[in-house]
């Protein structure tokens, strides 16, 4: 037998070396980074469009499409009209614009009227969708950010019609006790709307804005 074999064996000696040697020089895939959050079902976007359409806002259902490795949009919608305008806000995951407006409707809209005298006039975003990663965390440095599927938003600031613009930047560490409670009170109640809410106590990265995100983590800082 070992007779038979041996010839066959050396015939296949120089193919089974080209497929090893294949194996060894290809380069490895890259990994996958993966977004924070499932794609939604149907099921679940259809009922987050009625519930916007209940809320009476005016929005633009986007088209689903992958934009890359872990990056895409998904039951997104872009927010026309929601009462208080929003200003540098794209495309935004369905759940995370519900999310956002009963926050600006039921929080931040009567928090600055009561705490600060004056009503709302403007929130002022830092955008929602964009194909990255995590920033500021060393540990989550390769791991898709929410933002890379339009599931959070970044909040800058608020403008009032009495012309003040209260900053996360400038205005968290406030020296006017008002101001600074009502960024702690728009802030708590975020937590209760939104699974993860990052403000500047939690790193220097937020130290601009607020990151609200619609993925169930409960986690507030």
């Amino acid at each position: 037998m070992y007779r038979v074999l041996y010839p066959v064996l050396l015939a296949l000696a120089p193919i089974l070396a080209l497929a090893a040697c294949g194996r060894a020089d290809r380069p490895a895939a890259p990994q996958q980074t993966r977004p924070n959050l499932s794609v939604p079902s149907n099921r679940e976007t259809a009922q987050c469009l009625a519930d916007l359409r209940q809320l009476h806002v005016s929005f633009q259902l986007l088209p689903d499409r992958e934009t890359g490795p872990g990056c895409g949009l998904a039951g997104t919608v872009k927010l026309v009209d929601i009462g208080v305008p929003v200003a540098n806000l794209t495309a935004v995951r369905c759940g995370a614009a519900r999310a956002l407006i009963g926050w600006t409707r039921n929080a931040v809209a009567p928090a600055a009227y009561q705490m600060l005298g004056s009503e709302l006039a403007r929130i002022d975003s830092m955008g929602s969708y964009a194909c990255r990663n995590v920033v500021g965390s060393a540990r989550n440095a390769s791991r898709r950010s929410g933002h890379a599927v339009a599931n959070a938003v970044d909040i800058g600031g608020f403008v009032l019609k009495d012309g003040r613009r209260i900053s996360i930047l400038n205005d968290w560490s406030s020296p006017d006790p008002q101001v600074r409670q009502f960024l702690q009170t728009i802030r708590a109640s975020a937590c209760k709307r939104f699974g993860t809410v990052l403000s500047p106590d939690y790193n220097a990265a937020h130290r601009n804005h607020l990151h609200l995100e619609d993925d169930r983590a409960n986690f507030c800082r």
